[in-house]
């Protein structure tokens, strides 16, 4: 099974504008979310996913000049945005990711892919219950099930705007999630990357992590977290 991840991108954040290529500890944050996926697949593996609006050009600019691969399409229809990623890259399964979530947790991104490459699941999933901080989110759902819904999806203005939020909503497909039990008293953290003051928390954070920013564990986090000044 082909697997790929699909980084939803895009500049003008109402909360914190262009916050993707905030540079985060000298380093965009899209940059550190390209990474984080780097550790478990190809670059090859990866498409930058923005839209086809002017606003969206630095994000465009910014892959190009990297050497990564950049799908646009849609601004308000991110469902469709991410499936014609797909599509694009003629993957089998399709990992949904933000361009703000700097904190994925590679030892659970390698345990679902290595569960979707089977073939066995429609859906797989770490956000069910939420035993990881927000903002660590792994989903990975098989491009021909997607697709097969997809018109179920594109008539809900919530489902198009929240790529997956219909496969919690609804009875669909083989679905697996992945619970946290690693780490304890995790859950609660906030480390999306939202507004002004996330920003100044997850800057910090890095900091904190220092050489280890390349590949982290969730006891990192958690210790990083907990040397805060707050």
């Amino acid at each position: 099974m082909k697997v790929g991840a699909v980084i939803i991108a895009r500049y003008n954040s109402s909360r914190l504008y262009g916050k993707v290529l905030k540079p985060l500890h000298g380093i965009p944050a899209l940059e550190h979310t390209f990474n984080r996926l780097n550790n478990v697949l190809s670059k090859e593996q990866i498409v930058i996913a923005t839209s086809v609006e002017s606003t969206d050009d630095p994000i465009a600019n910014f892959a190009q000049k990297k050497g990564w691969d950049c799908f646009r399409g849609s601004l308000e229809n991110a469902a469709e945005r991410f499936l014609m990623a797909g599509e694009y890259k003629g993957w089998d399964y399709l990992i949904r990711t933000n361009g703000d979530n700097i904190f994925i947790d590679i030892d659970c991104l390698s345990e679902v892919v290595s569960h979707a490459e089977t073939g066995n699941f429609d859906f797989l999933s770490n956000v069910k219950g939420r035993t990881f901080p927000k903002g660590m989110s792994v989903e990975i759902v098989r491009k021909s099930f997607y697709k097969k819904h997809f018109d179920a999806i594109n008539v809900n203005a919530d489902y198009r705007e929240h790529i997956t939020l219909a496969l919690y909503e609804n009875e669909w497909g083989n679905t697996k999630f992945f619970y946290n039990t690693a780490v304890t008293n995790i859950e609660g953290i906030q480390l999306a990357l939202d507004t002004s003051e996330d920003f100044e928390r997850i800057d910090q954070m890095i900091s904190i992590l220092g050489e280890r920013y390349k590949n982290y564990t969730l006891q990192d986090i958690k210790e990083a977290y907990e040397q805060l000044d707050r």
